[in-house]
């Protein structure tokens, strides 16, 4: 089951135009032949004729049973149809913030609109920027994915810090502001005391929560984007680029979270 929400079924129902019951231009040969192609999927099986036999109640009964990225390599094939038959702005428009929900969903999809629904909260737009820009790149371009998900968290932490009043001491670097927004936070495993049940644990735990940003940074010098590299060196896939956008949006939730709870 997709993690699509309503809203963002609604905008590729009007991209794909599926209130006729059409999708695009496929025929049924053609709509058979798409999904067999792209994802080995038979979409005219049982399986998808639940809420009806038409191609629109058959993707719409496909991304409400597959997972996050099955459904996010489909509808990124069906924006890139939508593309090459329309020249109208608006569409183009359109199929941009569908191509950013298409790769959420290749990215791992729930940790990212978690983070989303936080950074609402706090109206910080600098750092909805940096998830759209995550969304966008981590399959076109896992450099620039790594490299924003280090930036990710010097934004959360400095927002945090921001938000409680703190400033920070010496250089604004990443291993700087986590180990400021955790102490703030009371995430050292110092402040764990010694006869909470499973203390040893929870202080191996923060501790490993700590070194994910560190990994981040060595990651984003080595492979992301923001310094210069030797012409030959060989980048990463986007499996990695997932790897570290997970890395950094679980942390990134978990220390909105806390701040919020400790409000």
């Amino acid at each position: 089951m997709s993690s699509l929400s309503a809203a963002e079924k609604r905008r590729f129902e009007q991209l794909f135009g599926m209130s006729s019951g059409y999708v695009l231009n496929f025929s049924d040969t053609t709509f058979g032949d798409f999904f067999l192609g792209n994802a080995g999927i038979d979409i005219h099986s049982a399986t998808y004729l639940a809420g009806g036999t038409s191609k629109a109640k058959k993707l719409r009964a496909f991304w409400r049973q597959e997972s996050d990225p099955v459904v996010g390599r489909i509808l990124l094939g069906l924006i890139e149809r939508k593309i090459s038959l329309t020249s109208n702005p608006e569409d183009n428009v359109l199929a941009e913030q569908c191509r950013g929900i298409a790769h959420r969903l290749l990215s791992g999809g729930p940790s990212l609109v978690i983070l989303k629904e936080t950074v609402a909260v706090f109206d910080a737009r600098h750092l909805a920027e940096q998830i759209r820009r995550i969304e966008q790149s981590i399959d076109t371009d896992p450099a620039l994915a790594i490299g924003t998900a280090k930036e990710l968290i010097e934004t959360c932490c400095k927002t945090i810090l921001a938000e409680r009043k703190k400033s920070v001491v010496g250089k604004s670097d990443i291993p700087t502001l986590t180990k400021a927004a955790f102490k703030e936070l009371k995430l050292v495993p110092e402040d764990v005391p010694e006869k909470v049940k499973g203390a040893r644990t929870i202080k191996v735990l923060l501790s490993n929560l700590a070194t994910i940003a560190q990994g981040l940074s060595e990651l984003r010098g080595l492979y992301g984007t923001g310094h210069g590299k030797d012409g030959k060196v060989k980048g990463l896939k986007p499996r990695h680029a997932k790897l570290a956008v997970g890395a950094a949006t679980t942390l990134a939730t978990f220390l909105f979270e806390t701040h919020k709870e400790l409000e």
